[in-house]
Protein backbone atom coordinates (compact mmCIF):
# COMPACT_ATOMS: atom_id res chain seq x y z
CA UNK A 1 0.00 0.00 0.00
CA UNK A 2 2.98 2.22 0.30
CA UNK A 3 3.03 2.79 -3.32
CA UNK A 4 -0.13 3.56 -3.65
CA UNK A 5 -0.03 6.06 -0.50
CA UNK A 6 2.88 7.99 -1.93
CA UNK A 7 1.00 8.97 -4.99
CA UNK A 8 -2.36 9.18 -4.20
CA UNK A 9 -2.09 13.34 -4.28
CA UNK A 10 -1.83 12.96 -8.01
CA UNK A 11 -4.43 10.34 -8.27
CA UNK A 12 -7.44 11.65 -5.29
CA UNK A 13 -8.13 14.69 -3.88
CA UNK A 14 -9.47 15.26 -0.58
CA UNK A 15 -13.27 16.23 0.12
CA UNK A 16 -12.45 18.32 3.67
CA UNK A 17 -10.20 20.47 1.77
CA UNK A 18 -12.76 21.66 -0.54
CA UNK A 19 -15.08 25.03 1.12
CA UNK A 20 -18.71 24.56 0.18
CA UNK A 21 -20.12 22.02 -2.45
CA UNK A 22 -18.31 20.74 -5.17
CA UNK A 23 -19.71 22.13 -8.57
CA UNK A 24 -19.41 20.71 -11.76
CA UNK A 25 -18.93 23.21 -13.88
CA UNK A 26 -15.73 25.06 -11.98
CA UNK A 27 -13.56 21.33 -12.80
CA UNK A 28 -13.75 22.42 -16.60
CA UNK A 29 -13.20 25.89 -15.87
CA UNK A 30 -10.75 28.28 -17.25
CA UNK A 31 -10.26 31.65 -14.87
CA UNK A 32 -13.18 30.43 -13.10
CA UNK A 33 -16.12 30.90 -16.30
CA UNK A 34 -18.63 28.06 -16.49
CA UNK A 35 -18.54 26.16 -20.21
CA UNK A 36 -21.64 24.30 -20.76
CA UNK A 37 -21.59 22.05 -23.60
CA UNK A 38 -23.61 22.61 -26.47
CA UNK A 39 -26.43 20.33 -27.00
CA UNK A 40 -26.49 17.95 -30.03
CA UNK A 41 -28.10 18.74 -33.23
CA UNK A 42 -31.61 17.65 -33.82
CA UNK A 43 -31.70 14.46 -35.94
CA UNK A 44 -34.41 11.92 -36.78
CA UNK A 45 -34.45 8.16 -36.54
CA UNK A 46 -34.75 8.17 -40.38
CA UNK A 47 -31.75 9.67 -40.94
CA UNK A 48 -30.19 7.41 -38.06
CA UNK A 49 -31.28 4.34 -39.68
CA UNK A 50 -30.14 5.16 -43.51
CA UNK A 51 -26.81 5.77 -41.87
CA UNK A 52 -26.41 2.85 -40.21
CA UNK A 53 -27.36 0.89 -43.38
CA UNK A 54 -24.72 2.93 -45.53
CA UNK A 55 -22.53 2.28 -43.13
CA UNK A 56 -23.33 -1.84 -42.74
CA UNK A 57 -23.23 -2.07 -46.52
CA UNK A 58 -19.68 0.00 -46.64
CA UNK A 59 -18.19 -2.60 -44.00
CA UNK A 60 -19.66 -5.62 -46.33
CA UNK A 61 -18.19 -4.30 -49.24
CA UNK A 62 -14.92 -3.34 -47.71
CA UNK A 63 -14.98 -6.96 -45.80
CA UNK A 64 -16.23 -8.84 -48.86
CA UNK A 65 -12.77 -7.71 -50.93
CA UNK A 66 -10.67 -8.33 -47.80
CA UNK A 67 -12.08 -11.24 -47.55
CA UNK A 68 -11.18 -12.19 -51.50
CA UNK A 69 -7.76 -10.66 -50.88
CA UNK A 70 -7.36 -13.42 -48.32
CA UNK A 71 -7.90 -16.35 -50.22
CA UNK A 72 -6.44 -14.41 -53.30
CA UNK A 73 -2.66 -14.30 -51.06
CA UNK A 74 -3.72 -17.75 -49.82
CA UNK A 75 -3.37 -19.18 -53.46
CA UNK A 76 -0.43 -17.26 -54.61
CA UNK A 77 1.47 -17.63 -51.67
CA UNK A 78 0.55 -21.29 -51.30
CA UNK A 79 0.65 -21.19 -47.18
CA UNK A 80 0.91 -24.51 -45.22
CA UNK A 81 -0.45 -26.10 -48.85
CA UNK A 82 -0.98 -30.18 -48.66
CA UNK A 83 -1.87 -30.76 -52.44
CA UNK A 84 0.28 -30.68 -55.53
CA UNK A 85 -1.47 -30.03 -59.15
CA UNK A 86 1.12 -31.34 -61.98
CA UNK A 87 0.13 -30.27 -65.20
CA UNK A 88 0.55 -31.69 -68.79
CA UNK A 89 3.96 -30.03 -69.16
CA UNK A 90 5.07 -31.08 -66.01
CA UNK A 91 4.71 -27.84 -64.01
CA UNK A 92 3.17 -28.00 -60.10
CA UNK A 93 0.67 -25.65 -58.35
CA UNK A 94 0.75 -25.65 -55.17
CA UNK A 95 -2.67 -25.97 -53.35
CA UNK A 96 -5.01 -26.52 -50.34
CA UNK A 97 -7.21 -30.03 -50.33
CA UNK A 98 -9.99 -28.08 -48.22
CA UNK A 99 -10.63 -25.10 -50.97
CA UNK A 100 -10.83 -28.02 -53.51
CA UNK A 101 -12.60 -30.20 -52.49
CA UNK A 102 -15.18 -27.85 -51.37
CA UNK A 103 -15.55 -26.01 -54.99
CA UNK A 104 -15.82 -29.46 -57.03
CA UNK A 105 -16.65 -32.48 -55.80
CA UNK A 106 -14.79 -34.07 -58.92
CA UNK A 107 -11.79 -32.71 -57.12
CA UNK A 108 -12.96 -34.11 -53.97
CA UNK A 109 -13.32 -37.24 -55.35
CA UNK A 110 -9.67 -37.49 -57.15
CA UNK A 111 -7.93 -35.92 -53.38
CA UNK A 112 -9.70 -39.03 -51.60
CA UNK A 113 -8.43 -41.47 -54.03
CA UNK A 114 -4.77 -39.24 -54.29
CA UNK A 115 -1.79 -40.95 -52.77
CA UNK A 116 0.56 -39.06 -50.43
CA UNK A 117 4.25 -38.09 -50.91
CA UNK A 118 6.19 -35.99 -47.98
CA UNK A 119 2.51 -34.86 -46.94
CA UNK A 120 1.40 -33.54 -50.16
CA UNK A 121 -1.31 -35.21 -52.11
CA UNK A 122 -0.23 -35.29 -55.96
CA UNK A 123 -3.44 -34.54 -58.76
CA UNK A 124 -3.16 -35.06 -62.77
CA UNK A 125 -4.71 -32.03 -64.23
CA UNK A 126 -3.70 -32.30 -68.11
CA UNK A 127 -4.86 -31.84 -71.78
CA UNK A 128 -4.83 -27.66 -71.34
CA UNK A 129 -2.17 -26.16 -71.18
CA UNK A 130 -0.50 -24.54 -67.50
CA UNK A 131 -1.51 -21.35 -67.23
CA UNK A 132 -5.32 -22.25 -68.03
CA UNK A 133 -5.29 -24.52 -64.94
CA UNK A 134 -3.29 -22.04 -62.84
CA UNK A 135 -6.11 -19.52 -63.62
CA UNK A 136 -9.13 -22.24 -63.03
CA UNK A 137 -7.46 -22.72 -59.07
CA UNK A 138 -7.32 -19.36 -58.93
CA UNK A 139 -10.71 -18.82 -59.61
CA UNK A 140 -12.01 -21.78 -57.03
CA UNK A 141 -10.16 -20.22 -54.28
CA UNK A 142 -11.38 -15.97 -55.14
CA UNK A 143 -13.72 -16.20 -57.64
CA UNK A 144 -11.28 -13.46 -59.54
CA UNK A 145 -9.27 -13.59 -62.79
CA UNK A 146 -7.51 -11.73 -65.16
CA UNK A 147 -9.41 -10.21 -68.32
CA UNK A 148 -6.26 -11.26 -70.57
CA UNK A 149 -5.95 -14.16 -68.98
CA UNK A 150 -9.55 -15.24 -69.38
CA UNK A 151 -10.22 -13.85 -72.82
CA UNK A 152 -7.09 -16.40 -73.91
CA UNK A 153 -7.95 -19.55 -71.93
CA UNK A 154 -11.91 -19.00 -72.13
CA UNK A 155 -12.20 -22.25 -74.19
CA UNK A 156 -10.19 -24.55 -71.65
CA UNK A 157 -11.79 -23.36 -68.91
CA UNK A 158 -15.02 -23.89 -70.24
CA UNK A 159 -14.03 -27.43 -70.42
CA UNK A 160 -12.56 -27.26 -67.01
CA UNK A 161 -15.81 -25.91 -65.56
CA UNK A 162 -17.44 -28.65 -67.38
CA UNK A 163 -15.21 -31.27 -66.45
CA UNK A 164 -15.19 -30.57 -62.89
CA UNK A 165 -18.83 -29.52 -62.33
CA UNK A 166 -18.04 -25.60 -61.34
CA UNK A 167 -21.14 -23.71 -62.50
CA UNK A 168 -19.87 -20.44 -61.36
CA UNK A 169 -16.73 -21.08 -63.79
CA UNK A 170 -19.01 -22.15 -66.75
CA UNK A 171 -21.43 -19.00 -66.33
CA UNK A 172 -18.42 -16.56 -66.39
CA UNK A 173 -16.80 -18.47 -69.52
CA UNK A 174 -20.29 -18.24 -71.34
CA UNK A 175 -20.31 -14.79 -71.12
CA UNK A 176 -16.73 -14.49 -71.77
CA UNK A 177 -17.23 -15.74 -75.04
CA UNK A 178 -20.24 -14.22 -76.11
CA UNK A 179 -18.70 -10.85 -75.29
CA UNK A 180 -15.29 -11.13 -77.02
CA UNK A 181 -14.64 -14.46 -78.22
CA UNK A 182 -17.50 -15.07 -80.76
CA UNK A 183 -16.87 -14.86 -84.51
CA UNK A 184 -18.07 -15.97 -88.22
CA UNK A 185 -14.58 -18.03 -88.72
CA UNK A 186 -14.60 -19.78 -85.20
CA UNK A 187 -18.53 -19.98 -84.07
CA UNK A 188 -19.04 -23.27 -85.72
CA UNK A 189 -15.89 -24.98 -83.11
CA UNK A 190 -17.54 -22.96 -80.28
CA UNK A 191 -20.78 -24.64 -81.10
CA UNK A 192 -19.32 -27.66 -81.32
CA UNK A 193 -17.87 -27.55 -77.65
CA UNK A 194 -20.67 -25.33 -75.88
CA UNK A 195 -22.96 -28.56 -76.56
CA UNK A 196 -20.19 -30.81 -75.35
CA UNK A 197 -19.95 -29.32 -72.30
CA UNK A 198 -23.17 -28.59 -71.85
CA UNK A 199 -23.61 -24.77 -72.12
CA UNK A 200 -27.48 -24.65 -73.32
CA UNK A 201 -27.05 -20.58 -73.87
CA UNK A 202 -23.31 -20.35 -75.56
CA UNK A 203 -25.39 -23.30 -77.82
CA UNK A 204 -28.05 -20.84 -78.70
CA UNK A 205 -25.98 -17.43 -78.74
CA UNK A 206 -24.19 -19.55 -81.48
CA UNK A 207 -26.83 -21.16 -83.53
CA UNK A 208 -28.71 -17.61 -83.96
CA UNK A 209 -25.20 -16.39 -85.01
CA UNK A 210 -24.70 -18.89 -87.71
CA UNK A 211 -28.72 -18.49 -88.78
CA UNK A 212 -28.35 -14.68 -88.96
CA UNK A 213 -25.13 -14.99 -90.88
CA UNK A 214 -25.03 -18.59 -92.69
CA UNK A 215 -23.91 -17.26 -96.02
CA UNK A 216 -20.43 -16.05 -94.68
CA UNK A 217 -20.31 -19.07 -92.05
CA UNK A 218 -21.17 -22.11 -94.18
CA UNK A 219 -17.82 -20.88 -96.70
CA UNK A 220 -15.79 -21.10 -93.63
CA UNK A 221 -13.07 -23.75 -92.55
CA UNK A 222 -14.97 -24.35 -89.58
CA UNK A 223 -17.73 -25.66 -91.61
CA UNK A 224 -16.45 -27.66 -93.75
CA UNK A 225 -14.72 -29.74 -90.93
CA UNK A 226 -17.70 -29.87 -89.20
CA UNK A 227 -19.42 -31.49 -92.38
CA UNK A 228 -16.54 -34.12 -92.70
CA UNK A 229 -16.67 -34.62 -88.85
CA UNK A 230 -20.37 -34.30 -87.76
CA UNK A 231 -22.71 -34.41 -90.36
CA UNK A 232 -25.88 -35.13 -88.07
CA UNK A 233 -24.70 -31.36 -86.79
CA UNK A 234 -24.73 -29.92 -90.13
CA UNK A 235 -28.25 -31.30 -90.57
CA UNK A 236 -29.64 -30.05 -87.57
CA UNK A 237 -28.46 -26.74 -88.31
CA UNK A 238 -30.38 -26.77 -91.99
CA UNK A 239 -33.52 -27.62 -90.29
CA UNK A 240 -33.14 -25.16 -87.85
CA UNK A 241 -32.44 -22.65 -90.99
CA UNK A 242 -35.68 -23.68 -92.91
CA UNK A 243 -37.66 -23.51 -89.59
CA UNK A 244 -36.51 -20.22 -89.00
CA UNK A 245 -37.49 -18.83 -92.21
CA UNK A 246 -40.85 -20.57 -92.53
CA UNK A 247 -41.66 -18.75 -89.25
CA UNK A 248 -40.33 -15.79 -91.04
CA UNK A 249 -42.54 -16.02 -93.92
CA UNK A 250 -45.42 -16.98 -91.65
CA UNK A 251 -45.09 -13.83 -89.71
CA UNK A 252 -44.61 -10.96 -92.52
CA UNK A 253 -47.93 -13.12 -94.03
CA UNK A 254 -49.80 -12.56 -91.12
CA UNK A 255 -48.56 -9.11 -91.22
CA UNK A 256 -49.49 -7.93 -94.36
CA UNK A 257 -52.99 -9.88 -93.71
CA UNK A 258 -53.96 -7.23 -90.78
CA UNK A 259 -52.89 -4.83 -93.05
CA UNK A 260 -55.42 -5.78 -95.39
CA UNK A 261 -57.86 -6.34 -92.98
CA UNK A 262 -57.78 -2.89 -91.32
CA UNK A 263 -57.43 -1.62 -94.93
CA UNK A 264 -61.46 -3.74 -95.38
CA UNK A 265 -62.61 -1.67 -91.75
CA UNK A 266 -61.09 1.64 -93.03
CA UNK A 267 -63.06 1.37 -96.47
CA UNK A 268 -66.59 0.66 -94.27
CA UNK A 269 -65.75 3.12 -91.97
CA UNK A 270 -65.74 5.54 -95.35
CA UNK A 271 -68.03 4.22 -97.22
CA UNK A 272 -70.60 5.12 -94.05
CA UNK A 273 -69.12 8.27 -94.16
CA UNK A 274 -69.32 9.00 -97.65
CA UNK A 275 -73.23 7.55 -97.01
CA UNK A 276 -74.17 9.56 -94.21
CA UNK A 277 -72.47 12.79 -93.81
CA UNK A 278 -71.00 13.34 -97.20
CA UNK A 279 -67.37 13.77 -98.33
CA UNK A 280 -65.92 16.39 -101.30
CA UNK A 281 -68.40 16.26 -104.22
CA UNK A 282 -70.12 12.58 -103.07
CA UNK A 283 -72.48 12.05 -100.36
CA UNK A 284 -76.35 11.79 -99.84
CA UNK A 285 -78.75 13.62 -102.15
CA UNK A 286 -80.57 15.52 -99.66
CA UNK A 287 -76.73 17.54 -98.91
CA UNK A 288 -75.40 19.85 -100.10
CA UNK A 289 -71.35 19.60 -100.47
CA UNK A 290 -68.77 21.96 -101.60
CA UNK A 291 -65.89 20.88 -103.20
CA UNK A 292 -63.43 23.32 -101.55
CA UNK A 293 -64.10 21.06 -98.13
CA UNK A 294 -60.69 20.53 -96.08
CA UNK A 295 -58.95 17.36 -96.09
CA UNK A 296 -61.00 14.12 -95.23
CA UNK A 297 -59.71 12.45 -91.85
CA UNK A 298 -60.97 9.39 -93.36
CA UNK A 299 -57.52 7.74 -95.24
CA UNK A 300 -59.74 5.28 -97.55
CA UNK A 301 -62.00 8.23 -98.71
CA UNK A 302 -60.17 8.59 -101.92
CA UNK A 303 -60.35 5.18 -103.28
CA UNK A 304 -64.10 4.87 -101.81
CA UNK A 305 -65.33 7.89 -103.78
CA UNK A 306 -63.93 6.57 -107.18
CA UNK A 307 -64.88 2.89 -106.50
CA UNK A 308 -68.73 4.71 -106.18
CA UNK A 309 -68.58 7.17 -108.43
CA UNK A 310 -67.42 3.74 -111.31
CA UNK A 311 -70.32 1.49 -109.23
CA UNK A 312 -72.91 4.31 -110.17
CA UNK A 313 -71.76 4.56 -113.88
CA UNK A 314 -71.23 1.40 -115.03
CA UNK A 315 -73.28 -0.50 -116.96
CA UNK A 316 -72.61 -4.02 -115.74
CA UNK A 317 -73.63 -3.48 -111.90
CA UNK A 318 -73.99 -7.70 -111.43
CA UNK A 319 -71.85 -9.21 -108.97
CA UNK A 320 -70.29 -11.50 -111.84
CA UNK A 321 -70.39 -8.62 -114.39
CA UNK A 322 -67.37 -6.28 -113.50
CA UNK A 323 -64.57 -6.57 -110.76
CA UNK A 324 -64.67 -3.14 -109.51
CA UNK A 325 -68.37 -3.62 -109.08
CA UNK A 326 -67.83 -7.03 -107.61
CA UNK A 327 -65.60 -5.25 -104.92
CA UNK A 328 -68.31 -3.02 -104.39
CA UNK A 329 -70.71 -5.22 -103.98
CA UNK A 330 -68.78 -7.73 -101.70
CA UNK A 331 -68.20 -4.01 -99.48
CA UNK A 332 -71.85 -3.43 -99.23
CA UNK A 333 -71.95 -7.07 -97.69
CA UNK A 334 -69.71 -6.73 -95.66
CA UNK A 335 -70.47 -3.97 -94.07
CA UNK A 336 -74.44 -5.26 -93.60
CA UNK A 337 -72.22 -8.21 -91.83
CA UNK A 338 -71.41 -5.53 -89.43
CA UNK A 339 -74.02 -3.46 -89.21
CA UNK A 340 -76.23 -3.07 -85.94
CA UNK A 341 -78.67 -0.74 -87.28
CA UNK A 342 -79.73 -1.41 -90.56
CA UNK A 343 -82.99 0.05 -90.46
CA UNK A 344 -81.95 3.53 -90.10
CA UNK A 345 -78.38 2.49 -91.99
CA UNK A 346 -78.42 4.82 -95.17
CA UNK A 347 -75.56 2.69 -96.60
CA UNK A 348 -77.66 1.57 -99.88
CA UNK A 349 -78.64 -2.13 -99.59
CA UNK A 350 -77.77 -3.04 -96.12
CA UNK A 351 -81.46 -4.47 -95.29
CA UNK A 352 -81.34 -6.07 -98.62
CA UNK A 353 -78.14 -8.24 -97.02
CA UNK A 354 -78.96 -9.01 -93.99
CA UNK A 355 -81.80 -10.60 -95.24
CA UNK A 356 -80.04 -12.30 -97.94
CA UNK A 357 -78.30 -14.11 -95.03
CA UNK A 358 -80.63 -16.62 -94.50
CA UNK A 359 -80.12 -18.00 -97.88
CA UNK A 360 -76.70 -18.34 -97.94
CA UNK A 361 -75.06 -21.48 -97.50
CA UNK A 362 -73.24 -22.78 -94.11
CA UNK A 363 -69.63 -23.00 -96.39
CA UNK A 364 -70.42 -19.16 -97.34
CA UNK A 365 -71.15 -18.13 -93.95
CA UNK A 366 -68.35 -19.62 -92.33
CA UNK A 367 -66.04 -17.89 -95.12
CA UNK A 368 -68.21 -14.92 -93.99
CA UNK A 369 -68.32 -14.80 -90.39
CA UNK A 370 -64.10 -15.86 -90.73
CA UNK A 371 -63.70 -12.45 -92.77
CA UNK A 372 -66.06 -10.32 -89.98
CA UNK A 373 -63.98 -11.61 -86.83
CA UNK A 374 -61.02 -11.22 -89.08
CA UNK A 375 -61.77 -7.01 -89.68
CA UNK A 376 -63.20 -6.35 -86.41
CA UNK A 377 -59.51 -7.78 -84.67
CA UNK A 378 -57.58 -5.61 -86.99
CA UNK A 379 -59.39 -2.87 -85.37
CA UNK A 380 -58.49 -3.86 -81.86
CA UNK A 381 -55.01 -3.55 -82.95
CA UNK A 382 -55.02 -0.68 -85.44
CA UNK A 383 -53.18 1.81 -83.33
CA UNK A 384 -50.20 -0.33 -83.80
CA UNK A 385 -50.29 -1.41 -87.09
CA UNK A 386 -51.02 2.73 -87.98
CA UNK A 387 -47.33 3.43 -86.79
CA UNK A 388 -46.12 1.38 -89.10
CA UNK A 389 -48.07 3.14 -91.84
CA UNK A 390 -47.32 6.72 -92.89
CA UNK A 391 -50.67 7.06 -95.37
CA UNK A 392 -53.46 4.36 -95.96
CA UNK A 393 -55.46 4.98 -99.06
CA UNK A 394 -57.54 2.34 -100.60
CA UNK A 395 -57.90 1.94 -104.11
CA UNK A 396 -59.95 -0.41 -106.15
CA UNK A 397 -57.33 -3.02 -106.84
CA UNK A 398 -56.52 -3.36 -103.00
CA UNK A 399 -57.59 -5.57 -100.29
CA UNK A 400 -60.83 -8.33 -101.44
CA UNK A 401 -58.25 -11.16 -102.40
CA UNK A 402 -59.54 -12.26 -99.50
CA UNK A 403 -62.80 -11.97 -100.08
CA UNK A 404 -62.37 -13.79 -103.07
CA UNK A 405 -60.83 -17.15 -101.58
Amino acid sequence: MAPLESGSSQLFFDSSAIDGPFDVYECGTLAGTRVVPDPPPPGTSYGKQRSSRNAKKARRVHGSEEVEDCWNRLFLEGYQADVRVSTGDGSQILSHSCILGIRSPVLRSMLEEARIEHGFRNILISGVPSEAVRVFIRFLYSSRFEQGEMKKYALHLLVLSHVFSVQSLKIVCTDQLERFFLAPDNVVDVLQLARLCDAPRLSLICTRMIVGDFKTISLSEGWKVMRRANPSLEQELLEFLVEVDTRRQERAKRMEEKKVYLQLYEAMEALVHICRDGCRTIGPWDQKLKGSQVVCKFPACKGIELLVRHFSACKKRVPRGCANCKRMWQLLELHSRMCSTPDTCRVPLCRHFKDKIWHRSKKEEIKWNILVCKVLESNATSTSILKMRKTSSLMPNETWHIVQQ
